[in-house]
């Protein structure tokens, strides 16, 4: 009789397969199963990945239900070329099960449509945080303990970091799971590219898998062992930065999408600012249930005639767009992102101001403000060589191996990332003939 095969990294007995779009086949286990079967994780097919990007691309209706698995299949992979590594052999098979854990796991606390109601901010806690208290809740650690055989707090820091301190092979676990080469935009990038069928997205997953590696780099005062890659990394590392890019210009900053969303999160925080909506029953909600709620008599009646645009595809228009070399305009506007009730206020004030103008009844809701989050650039990798070239070292940070910083991504990114006023389609060409005199006077009372 055979022996089992057994699923890489976790070593459980393989019990069946499913197929997906990218890797054709993922190995299942009966542990893995049974954390895919629970009602947190189920919830995640019903909770599309690119939100309102289906607006615009119809095939783009994939699931965070399949994205997890692919993340978790990826993180199988690279935990396993870790522990081939000089370094890596100190993983073991429990700290290998924690990580594929967090993976399978690390979208369990998303919001609906995508990443809307998150920017809200507070009181609303990140998907990590809501992740956390799922993981650690009473369906899914009892799985972890008795089938993993594995600590669920250990999981739960690895989704949530809460600054405590993790043990040195956490950390350099976790740097699989999120930073600069991490599976989770492994595998979303390739996967949206797919979905939205367009040529963006492209990365060399197998060899950038492949070329993994652990290492202490220098001047780190905790001299923790950590993910580097090796010299033939280097260019996939590249076009996993540059896939990124491309995705965050054609897709995931497209007019449409951001309308949508602009309209989501005006819809979600009217509703709660009303008491008619609690922002802990926001992580119970998929794409269709909270439509329906906030569609509900109960809810205001700005929330009301949002949710019902956005069912009927009555999207708001774009009045104005500016870019980063409006610069005062540009900075003053883009600190509302971080005051959502501030945002709010202004819109409210710009449609009264649009009233006036018109000497007819605006909309509370009819002027929104969209300000697409302000993206990190992170490329703190490190790449070994084992014959540097001269003039190299055998260790040295990715940005002097290719001469490009986080600055030169981040200038790009501002250069690219618009802040747009969207108004409802009756309203579009009044707000973009008047913008500048209805909206500057409002600037200095709000910010």
């Amino acid at each position: 009789m055979s022996a089992p095969r057994l699923a890489p990294a976790t070593r459980f007995p393989i019990v069946t397969t499913v197929r997906d779009a990218l890797y054709d086949r993922i190995p299942l286990s009966a542990a893995e199963i049974a954390l895919i079967g629970t009602r947190p994780f189920v919830r995640l097919e019903r909770i599309q990945q690119l939100g309102f990007v289906s607006r615009v691309w119809p095939g783009a209706r994939h699931t965070r239900f399949e994205h997890s698995l692919g993340v978790m299949h990826l993180t199988r992979l690279a935990v396993e070329q870790l522990r081939l590594a000089d370094g890596g052999k100190a993983v073991s098979d429990e700290d290998a099960r924690i990580a594929v854990a967090a993976a399978l796991l690390h979208d369990i606390g998303h919001y609906p449509f995508s990443h809307a109601i998150e920017e809200l901010g507070p009181p609303i806690v990140s998907h990590e945080r809501a992740g956390r208290g799922l993981i650690e809740g009473p369906e899914i650690a009892p799985i972890l303990e008795a089938a993993w055989g594995i600590d669920p707090g250990r999981v739960a820091a690895m989704v949530d970091p809460n600054g405590a301190e993790s043990r040195p092979v956490d950390r350099l676990l976790r740097g699989v799971l999120s930073g600069a080469l991490d599976m989770d935009k492994l595998d979303y990038l390739p996967r949206d590219a797919r979905a939205c069928n367009v040529p963006y997205g492209g990365v060399d997953t197998s060899r950038l898998i492949d070329a993994l590696a652990v290492a202490v780099v220098p001047g780190d005062p905790t001299e923790s062992a950590r993910v580097v890659i090796r010299e033939k990394g280097v260019s996939p590392l590249h076009s996993l930065i540059n896939a990124r890019q491309e995705m965050f210009d054609n897709v995931y900053w497209h007019h449409t999408n951001r309308a949508c969303m602009a309209m989501l999160q005006r819809a979600t925080q009217d509703a709660i600012l009303a008491g008619a909506l609690s922002p802990a029953s926001l992580r119970e909600h998929d794409d269709a249930t909270l439509l329906a709620a906030l569609s509900d008599d109960s809810m205001p009646a700005s929330t009301r005639r949002l949710a019902a645009a956005l069912r009927e595809r009555r999207v708001h228009k774009r009045a104005v767009e500016i870019g980063s070399r409006a610069f005062e305009l540009y900075a003053r506007l883009g600190n509302l992102f971080f005051d959502p009730g501030a945002r709010r206020e202004v819109e409210m004030r710009l449609a009264a101001a649009l009233a006036s103008e018109l000497g007819r009844e605006v909309p509370s809701e009819a002027v929104l403000i969209d300000i697409p989050k302000p993206e990190k650039w992170r490329t703190d990798v490190w790449v070994a060589f084992s014959r540097p070239p001269v003039g190299f070292s055998p260790l040295m940070p990715w940005r002097d191996v290719v001469g490009l910083t986080d600055s030169d991504f981040k200038r790009y990114e501002e250069h690219r990332r618009l802040i747009r006023i969207v108004a409802a389609e009756p309203y579009r060409e009044a707000m973009a003939a008047h913008w500048e005199r209805l909206l500057m006077p409002l600037l200095g009372a709000a910010i």
